[in-house]
């Protein structure tokens, strides 16, 4: 180990360089990294420590950056307050930094001395019950070309919990739906460049099926924009701020929770199976998680409706018993 003499703000790049090359980071996770770090580098200015080396930066200083997300923030404007989940996305950023010090044998403080914030109320998932899904699903008009390709986004977000970026980037080659009443399963590239299979229900299928059997145009993207372009060559994949904007339409047609977002239904396909007793480490791999931890999110909402059968079938059996 060995102190080094350039500044810390100055490692920044080639710590996200070490993201690209040595981790295989996608591009959007080093420039999210990137930004989160530029908060960071803004306190450093702030308070006259550019020229801090990484051995200098101790506790007391991480803790101040800590205050200084959490409350100075708060002094701009509203769209700049930071809830604590995403606090942790700045802690998290500055913990790989410190990372990357310890494997390039740079001293500095221990990644480890960074604590996340706790949240109890940040930490609860929403989802959809069924009902509800069948209500979103059903919303679409799909005598409408635009329709039948909204319907196949729902029907695909939840049959397969498919994150937005990684419903985006699906092309038709991809799918050679011969049969519209059968199982179809697929292995994709997740986040992190893990890959998986994910697996399309019957009813997913047959929705996809019809949609594809309209198209009469040639985009490579399996969903497309239908929306006229001024550049004849230019792509119609549907964005990640496209296919948001599809999930809150078809939220307000169904009267649904405003706050149901494409990620609501990814909740839900996880929720849903773990309802039905799916194991936990089989949803882990289904929804492409690294690590259990993560989806051990799930597990409060089938502790409560076990506390809840419990309640309604067992409890009130013992107090009748009694009297």
């Amino acid at each position: 180990m060995h102190k080094s003499n350039k500044a810390l703000i100055r490692h920044i790049p080639d710590y996200l360089d070490y993201l690209e090359i040595e981790k295989g980071l996608s591009s959007k996770t080093q420039e999210n990294y990137s930004r989160f770090l530029d908060r960071f580098v803004e306190w450093l200015n702030n308070h006259k420590h550019t020229d801090l080396l990484p051995h200098q930066l101790t506790s007391d200083q991480v803790w101040k950056y800590r205050v200084y997300l959490s409350r100075e923030t708060k002094s701009k404007k509203v769209e700049d307050n930071l809830k604590k989940s995403t606090q942790n996305y700045y802690l998290i950023a500055l913990r790989g930094l410190l990372t990357f010090f310890t494997e390039r044998d740079i001293i500095s403080l221990p990644a480890d001395k960074i604590k996340l914030a706790k949240s109890k109320t940040e930490s609860s998932i929403h989802f959809l019950n069924l009902d509800q899904i069948f209500k979103l699903l059903a919303s679409p008009n799909v005598e409408t070309k635009i329709g039948l390709r909204d319907r196949a986004i729902l029907e695909t977000l939840f049959s397969t919990g498919l994150r937005v970026a990684e419903l985006v980037h699906l092309d038709r080659e991809q799918f050679k739906l011969k049969d519209s009443t059968k199982l179809y399963e697929l292995t994709i590239v997740g986040k992190g460049s893990k890959p998986r299979i994910v697996y399309f229900s019957d009813q997913c299928v047959k929705w996809l099926k019809k949609y594809l059997d309209d198209r009469k145009d040639l985009d490579p993207a399996l969903f497309a924009n239908y929306s006229p372009t001024k550049k004849k060559d230019a792509s119609r994949r549907l964005t990640v701020r496209s296919i948001e904007n599809i999930v809150k339409k078809y939220v307000k047609i169904a009267g649904l929770p405003l706050t149901t977002t494409p990620h609501t239904l990814r909740h839900s396909y996880a929720t849903d199976l773990l309802s039905k007793g799916v194991d936990l480490r089989l949803i882990q791999e289904f929804l492409g998680h690294q690590s259990i931890a993560t989806t051990q999110i799930y597990t409060h909402v089938t502790n409560k409706k076990l506390r809840d059968v419990y309640k309604k079938f067992h409890s009130t059996r013992l107090e009748k018993n009694e009297d």
